[in-house]
């Protein structure tokens, strides 16, 4: 019989168990979390108070507070003036992004004034909105769109300003209109940092939601959360802390299900190992 020879380099060529491991995404995901959950429920249990939330008694109130129907009314209160001010931002913010893109006087008027605006913590606005909206779901609304207003016109500035210099000829040796260059031409241009900054002003319009609601005693997730740390009960509310992470985390999900869907051409930064 005749042997045949392994070719050279096959066992160092599988990859091992740790290469393995580290190859995989989930698995790394999957055991740095448990790591996560490990440590914090061991260091409850030996060093903090018997009322501080731990992983276990998390897990053991969460069907409880999926169940409650108030919490889901506190929920949708949240998430309705969430998806009401992104809407309102996002026109807004296009508008003025396009305005300050193609205008230069404009962009002199209003560059300092947004930058400002958008590097100042929202919270500091609060009691001057409270005081001019009263303590009501207007004044949250109004922290929601200051929230996230600032965050899509400095992108879409960005990208009007960015509009290659050929399509800008093209447009006048075939003496298009107004509204051809504006939004046919420098808005489609713009999109992939309109998507930039909607992905930015998403997560930006939830905190606001949240402080405006622990602020101004206003009815929804942030005061549900405060209601019940508070009252002792941080299991319960650390259930909520969880939900907004996970909201803010389905809307990342469903962008980019939209993207892939009607923005074939659009494409992530790949390069950062995710």
């Amino acid at each position: 019989m005749t042997a045949v020879a392994k070719p050279a380099g096959t066992d160092a060529a599988r990859p091992s168990l740790w290469g393995r491991f580290a190859g995989s995404r989930f698995l790394v995901k999957l055991t740095f979390g448990i790591l996560i959950l490990g440590v914090w429920e061991i260091g409850v249990r030996n060093f903090a108070a018997p009322f501080v939330a731990r992983p276990l008694r998390v897990a053991e109130v969460f069907p409880t507070v999926i169940a409650d129907l108030a919490y889901w009314e506190a929920t949708w209160s949240t998430l309705w003036a969430v998806i009401i001010g992104l809407a309102i931002a996002m026109v807004l913010g296009t508008l003025i992004g396009l305005l300050m893109g193609r205008v230069k006087i404009a962009d002199r008027m209003l560059d300092f004034y947004v930058n400002g605006f958008y590097a100042m913590p929202m919270i500091a606005a609060l009691p001057l909105l409270t005081v001019w909206f009263g303590y009501s779901e207007e004044a949250r609304l109004a922290t929601v769109v200051f929230a996230a207003l600032f965050s899509v016109v400095i992108n879409v500035s960005d990208g009007a300003r960015s509009v290659p210099r050929e399509h800008l000829e093209v447009a006048a040796a075939y003496r298009a209109n107004r509204r051809s260059v504006w939004f046919d031409i420098t808005l489609m241009s713009a999109l992939p940092y309109l998507i930039a900054g909607v992905r930015l002003a998403a997560g930006r319009a939830l905190v606001g939601a949240v402080l405006a609601e622990i602020f101004a005693s206003i009815e929804g997730q942030g005061m549900y959360i405060l209601a019940n740390a508070r009252g002792l009960q941080q299991n319960e509310a650390v259930v909520g802390v969880l939900m907004l992470a996970a909201f803010g985390l389905s809307f990342d999900a469903l962008m980019n299900a939209v993207l892939r869907k009607w923005f074939p051409w659009y494409r992530r930064d790949e390069g950062r190992g995710k």
